[in-house]
């Protein structure tokens, strides 16, 4: 009896072990996969893919004067003239007729970038009132502001003046938190040239040269600034450490160990609803409500940005702006708090990846995540199609994979997307199957003595 019991224990144990050997296998084999690269786009989606552009550049600035969203998802162009109005309804866009177009509009903004500089200043030009804001903090000076008035009763009666309340700032101090010698930013995107993969974040976060860290303390090195643009543009390129991303490149991080997949790049339009995240503030929303606008911060000028009523507080600067999983760009600076609101202008990600010469890293097409998926890589995040602002969403769900601060070395080792996990399986049903072995022989050759001894004496 006790030898049948010892017979189906070793039996269950080789059972195991052998099990073992498959599970620890098909772990190894999926973090392997998991670690590769994940696929970079192969092109940024464009204003060509939003309808309402379309119709913009087919008709030319003279006879448009811009285009948004409306509130039931529908493109609305605003044009100078009834042929042109027609010719967008025609196209399946709502028309709407304006005294001014894009040329005199554009030709106010140009007025005003010759004009002195004034320091807590900011313009854009408001496609839906047809005319041009200028903005002015509270330290913009009751002389500059009289100035700068002026100027604004010379260009016409559709420059609109207009004081706003905090400061207009960068927001220094993937939303991930990097810091540095200079304060803490946001990671923006991840983005690759082929070769090495590099952070896309603000470039008024570090010149070239500086170093950034993941955590507090100054133990977990993510990289270097290679390449910087600020004032002019403001993003900026970190080099990661070890030259690559690493699992979960395709995806920025929204809090809660949570993310959004990113499946593409776009240029955004007037009106859609976007979400920025960032290291100080989290996710959070808002509407775009200006497109090429120009900022006067204390360190210098910063124009083509996205205005938007997205709020923002100091170390949100860098982090990721983006819509149903399409990049959009990244932070940089603005007035107000999420307390009161206020707000923020981005730097477009299209034109920083087409001067830093990247591409950016993306989930593939079928990749999982939230009911209703996400926008591939060709489809358009400009137009929304026929969807309300008020409907749209960040994206495809995701889990936070890259290294964090609180990370343990337990967790590291147990995270199933890791290589460890699978070999410390692999050896243990190894070692599980040796020792049966062992055991089954070690038996055989006492049982072999005690015969022996028994026949021979």
């Amino acid at each position: 009896m006790r030898h049948a019991r010892r017979r189906v224990v070793r039996r269950v144990t080789r059972l195991a072990a052998v099990g073992g050997l498959v599970l620890g296998g098909a772990m190894v084999a999926q973090a392997a996969v998991a670690g590769e690269t994940p696929p970079a786009s192969a092109r940024a989606l464009t204003a060509a893919d939003d309808p309402g552009a379309t119709l913009v550049a087919r008709l030319g600035p003279a006879r448009t004067a811009g285009n948004w969203i409306g509130a039931d998802g529908r493109p609305v162009v605003a044009v100078t003239d009834e042929a042109a109005a027609r010719a967008v309804r025609r196209a399946g866009a709502r028309p709407k007729v304006v005294s001014h177009s894009m040329d005199e509009l554009k030709s106010a903004t140009a007025t005003l970038r010759s004009a002195p500089r004034v320091p807590g200043t900011a313009w854009a030009v408001d496609y839906r009132t047809n005319r041009v804001v200028v903005r002015a903090d509270r330290t913009v000076s009751a002389g500059d502001w009289s100035r700068l008035t002026r100027i604004a009763s010379g260009i016409g009666g559709f420059v609109h003046m207009e004081r706003t309340k905090g400061t207009f700032t960068t927001r220094l101090n993937g939303a991930e938190p990097m810091l540095s010698t200079g304060g803490r930013c946001s990671a923006g995107f991840n983005v690759t040239d082929g070769k090495s993969d590099f952070i896309l974040t603000a470039g008024h976060c570090g010149p070239a040269g500086s170093i950034w860290f993941g955590d507090k303390q100054g133990g977990r090195q993510l990289g270097r600034t290679v390449n910087s643009s600020f004032p002019g543009g403001d993003f900026s390129l970190v080099q990661y450490e070890g030259g690559k991303a690493g699992a979960g490149a395709d995806v920025v991080a929204i809090g809660d160990g949570r993310g959004v997949r990113i499946t593409g790049a776009a240029d955004p339009a007037v009106g859609q609803r976007v979400f920025r995240s960032g290291s100080t503030t989290g996710l959070r929303d808002g509407q775009v409500t200006a497109l090429n606008a120009t900022v006067n911060y204390p360190e210098g000028t910063v124009t083509g940005l996205i205005e938007t009523t997205v709020c923002a507080e100091p170390g949100d600067s860098g982090g990721p702006l983006f819509s149903e999983g399409i990049a959009l760009g990244v932070t940089s600076g603005g007035n107000g708090d999420c307390t009161t609101g206020g707000t923020t202008f981005f730097q477009p990600v299209t034109k920083a990846l087409t001067t830093l010469g990247v591409r950016l890293i993306v989930s593939a097409p079928d990749a999982g995540g939230a009911p209703g998926g996400t926008p591939s890589p060709g489809s358009s995040a400009g137009s929304q199609g026929a969807m309300a602002p008020s409907a749209a969403s960040p994206g495809s769900s995701a889990p936070v994979t890259g290294g964090s601060e609180g990370s343990t070395l337990l967790a590291r080792l147990t995270d199933t997307r890791n290589i460890g996990p699978g070999l410390l399986v692999i050896a243990g049903s190894l070692i599980a199957l040796v020792a049966t072995r062992y055991i089954r022989a070690e038996q055989d050759r006492k049982a072999y003595q005690r015969y022996y001894s028994a026949t021979w004496g």
